[in-house]
């Protein structure tokens, strides 16, 4: 990057649009737009300007923009998705409704299930079987009736499909029926998008491939319509680079290679605060830690350990299973936003529904009736009116204290402070079991791992949370409210291509191992190049997915392809994998179920990075907060961050604030800055 480029990342969430924009000397400026849910390209637009009016960076200087989006996430959750209509294997119709009639942990014990498969994507009357057959070892049984295939997208567009997926079966051993089908209804139908499963996902499994193919074309027109639309917008904008989001993986690529396999932008949103949460744990010497990242719907939480975070081959969106590879993300509904009500028996509850954008929080004073757990931080003392999010909303304490008195405080026959401490309590106690989650659940010990918080409420949260799980170290990174845009750019440009490779792992030749990889590595190079990181350094990862023979799932483990014979290496690391996951492995004849390749590069970065400050510091003042566990409000100091010197630090109760974020040290607990800018909070 030039001393005169710069680099944008914009993160998208419910309630606020994170921005940051880093030049080529280093320098770091950050802002919260309010998101525009209705036309998320709006608030986009707004930063653009932003950065135009209050940083003195012209568009024409943006080398990278990078961006993080929930729209797929919402297309689905909304089921505002295309019509969308399938087309499969005669006598396999179905096989998207049949499912897998699995149990989810929920409904262990429950006596009538609740369907969990997506039969809403392509109901019984869109979806259409065809003649043609390719067997179990990828040869052609029976061809294909290319007639009906073109009466059955003829009926499909007929019926209203805007998007139709082809999803054969064993296609992922022989993909040339799919390849015949989309060829001969492109040319007929050319305004109708097409998802192919041999390119979606061409690994074993029917079920499974065929729903994420389903999944694509859901959300394939709907992602299409709005990366044009954003990217027509900043070009019109004056803007020379390409628009480039970041997909579930935590990797970056274009917004033109996105839309051909739209599934992958699944929680890309959550994607860039794991990865900015990672890349913060790294600057502490920190390789296990756990970001938390909390906004205004939602909160974000995963697990980085040995210095990365995990990639689950299994991603859940609205309770359906996607067989897209994701950063291991566990989301729950509660954020800033997040609405605090009583039941009929008057238990108090925090969220899942929330304020959002607008009309917000009752304190924003835009009509909002409803009290949230911003409302509850204001009437704490823990926020500042006149500061939130950068002065640009002026917080209205009369309002907060009047919904919870109304909503909460009056029915519960309790006082508005212990209303807006209860409001605490309780969406604190669901952060803390989705900590329990991710670690806990997992094998993991939560008090050998350090919280890092970020998102605009992170900083309010993490110290209850991190005494509640005994976690012995908090760090905050310099830019928590918008490290999710920070990790946009800090997140490496990044390709996966898997292929089904069913074969008995004594009996498989290597050669014809290596010759699988360096057919996925080339996909990969393909992509990469298109993306423009041809001649960028890389590392290259490949990976297969083992089972013993009769075993229905599989692990994945790396593949050594510098050894001459790979297999006794993957047998001895799936044998360590099994112990890890079951406790236990015996040394059985075992079968590899799929390969997969990843290419990563990494965009370099200016050195010397540093934030540049935006807001005059303040003089430090004194400020009555109610905290848990003291029975009456305590005197805190409250401090601007970036007036706390390298070294030094500040004993709780405290409050510190910055432009994205306000940080609680509660009594018992002491805040200590870095050199490098980051927070430690441990116990005083």
């Amino acid at each position: 990057m030039d001393a005169a480029d710069v680099a944008i990342g914009i993160d998208t969430g419910g309630t606020f649009t994170d921005v940051a924009c880093l030049d080529g000397t280093g320098a770091i400026r950050r802002t919260k737009i309010p998101s525009t849910p209705d036309d998320p390209t709006r608030a986009i637009l707004a930063a653009l300007a932003h950065a135009r009016e209050a940083w003195g960076i012209a568009p024409g200087r943006v080398a990278r923009f990078v961006h993080g989006t929930t729209v797929a996430t919402n297309a689905v959750l909304e089921r505002r998705g295309a019509t969308t209509g399938l087309i499969t294997t005669r006598g396999f119709g179905d096989v998207l409704e049949i499912g897998r009639h699995n149990r989810r942990e929920e409904e262990l014990y429950a006596v009538a299930l609740t369907p969990n498969t997506p039969v809403f994507l392509a109901p019984g009357r869109r979806r259409r079987e065809v003649a043609g057959r390719i067997g179990a070892d990828g040869t052609e049984v029976e061809p294909l009736d290319e007639a009906g295939l073109a009466a059955a997208a003829d009926a499909l567009v007929e019926a209203g499909c805007e998007a139709i997926a082809i999803a054969f079966l064993f296609s992922f051993l022989n993909p040339a029926h799919e390849e015949r089908a989309a060829e001969i209804i492109r040319p007929r139908h050319p305004g109708v998008a097409l998802s192919v499963s041999s390119f979606v996902d061409p690994q074993v499994r029917e079920y499974e491939r065929f729903a994420v193919t389903c999944f694509d074309a859901y959300v394939k027109p709907v992602l299409t319509r709005y990366l044009a639309r954003t990217d027509a917008g900043l070009r019109a904008a004056g803007l020379r680079s390409g628009l480039q989001v970041i997909h579930s993986r935590g990797g970056v690529t274009g917004a033109g290679t996105a839309v051909l396999r739209p599934v992958r932008l699944f929680l890309s949103g959550p994607a860039g605060g794991v990865i900015g949460g990672q890349a913060a744990a790294a600057e502490a010497g920190l390789d296990a830690a756990i970001t938390l990242d909390i906004g205004g719907t939602s909160s974000d939480i995963a697990l980085i350990a040995r210095g990365k975070p995990l990639i689950s081959p299994l991603g859940w969106v609205d309770g359906y299973a996607i067989r897209v590879p994701m950063v291991d993300v566990n989301s729950i509904g509660a954020g800033g936003g997040s609405i605090a009500w009583l039941d009929r028996a008057g238990g108090l509850h925090v969220g899942p529904r929330s304020a959002g954008a607008d009309p917000g929080p009752a304190c924003y004073g835009r009509g909002g009736q409803e009290p949230t757990v911003t409302d509850a931080s204001l009437v704490l003392g823990y926020l500042d009116p006149d500061r939130f999010a950068e002065g640009r909303i002026r917080l209205d304490a009369d309002a907060a204290h009047r919904a919870i008195e109304a909503r909460i405080a009056r029915p519960m026959g309790i006082s508005v402070p212990e209303a807006a401490l209860g409001i605490h309590r309780v969406v604190n106690a669901g952060m803390a079991e989705g900590i329990r989650f991710v670690s806990v659940r997992r094998g993991h010990d939560p008090r050998r791992f350090a919280l890092v918080p970020l998102g605009g409420g992170g900083g309010l949260h993490a110290n209850p949370l991190a005494r509640a799980l005994q976690m012995p170290r908090i760090v905050v990174p310099q830019a928590p409210g918008v490290l999710s845009a920070l990790g946009l750019l800090a997140a490496p440009i990044e390709h996966e291509r898997a292929v089904g490779f069913p074969a008995a792992l004594d009996s498989v030749e290597p050669e014809a191992l290596r010759g699988a990889f360096v057919r996925l590595d080339a996909a990969c190079d393909a992509v990469m190049a298109e993306d423009g990181a041809a001649d960028l350094p890389r590392e290259t990862g490949h990976f297969a997915d083992l089972c013993y023979i009769g075993q229905s799932h599989h692990l994945e483990v790396p593949v050594d392809l510098s050894r001459p014979d790979p297999r006794m290496a993957l047998r001895e690391a799936f044998m360590a994998a099994h112990r890890l996951h079951y406790g236990q492995a015996v040394d059985r004849p075992m079968r590899i179920v799929n390969l997969r390749s990843v290419h990563q590069a990494r965009v370099p970065m200016p050195p010397g990075r540093h934030f540049m400050a935006e807001t005059p510091l303040r003089p430090p003042l004194r400020r009555r907060i109610t905290v848990e566990g003291s029975a009456e409000p305590v005197e805190a100091l409250v401090l601007d961050r970036a007036a706390l010197p390298p070294g030094e630090s500040v004993a709780g109760p405290a409050i510190l604030c910055q432009p994205d974020t306000t940080i609680l040290v509660e009594p018992g607990w002491r805040a200590r800055q870095d050199a490098a800018g980051l927070l430690t909070l441990e116990r005083g």
